[in-house]
């Protein structure tokens, strides 16, 4: 991906994220694969009768993205989708439990982080033109080049 972005691409995605909730990022990832870009209304659904735990929290941010996405961007909610939903890890409690022996046992308790980015369905294929727009504009400019240099060598 390139490292410029464009302002017109930010204003068109909103984010919504959490720091630390306490799940494994495995068992969130099984939540969030089911909604990964689906339409908002319908990854609703899904998150409200899924029998997962995390489903509940997972709801929440989404709910948050979609907010932001109409109170700051001002975008349309009933052309949202879900661009990105990403979990990682945060932080780990560790305990430890006693063992036979006077050994211990290592008990790990693991935090997650999640990050949902929604966006409009007709701004992403505005989005996809003019990046193919500007890549042509590159590779054009990259071959008149070419040919220049290739008419100095020549001479």
């Amino acid at each position: 991906m390139s490292s410029r972005v464009n302002k017109d691409e930010i204003n068109m995605e909103a984010v919504a994220s959490i720091k630390s909730i306490k799940t494994s990022t495995q068992k969130v990832n099984l939540v969030l694969q089911t909604i990964r870009g689906l339409e908002v209304e319908k990854a609703i659904n899904i998150l409200e009768f899924s029998r997962k735990r995390i489903a509940g929290d997972v709801k929440k941010i989404l709910k948050s993205a979609i907010s932001n996405a109409e109170n700051n961007h001002q975008l349309d909610i009933d052309k949202l989708f879900v661009k990105e939903a990403t979990v990682g890890k945060s932080m780990t409690m560790k305990r430890f439990r006693p063992r036979a022996r006077g050994r211990s046992g290592k008990i790990l308790k693991p935090y997650s982080k999640i990050k949902i980015v929604v966006r409009e369905k007709d701004q992403e294929k505005k989005v996809e033109k003019n990046q193919e727009k500007k890549v042509e504009k590159n590779q054009e400019k990259k071959i008149e080049k070419k040919q220049v240099k290739d008419i100095g060598a020549s001479s």
